[in-house]
């Protein structure tokens, strides 16, 4: 079990990333959580086997269809979740 911090960059907010991203890490049974940042970014912290956290970055990678993204941050992340859920924006 790992657990990976993965930041979103681009046109990631309003367009439905976020939900998508939620839905997802449920399905693939990953613990953590995901939040938009004011700077416009979408941050995800996701535990879980290395094989459904590369599944999940994949998908990150590009997003729903009206998203666009630009960059993607994969780094090593702290702790260890349970569940996956929505956080607020900081």
């Amino acid at each position: 079990m790992e657990t990976w911090h993965i930041v979103a960059h681009g046109n990631v907010q309003g367009v439905g990333y976020r939900a998508a991203c939620e839905d997802l890490a449920i399905q693939l049974g990953l613990g953590g959580w995901v939040r938009n940042r004011a700077d416009g970014s979408v941050e995800v912290m996701a535990y879980g086997p290395p094989e459904r956290l590369m599944a999940l970055r994949d998908w990150m990678a590009s997003g729903p269809p009206s998203a666009q993204v630009e960059r993607l941050v994969v780094e090593p992340g702290e702790g260890e979740f349970e569940l996956f859920e929505w956080r607020p924006t900081v």
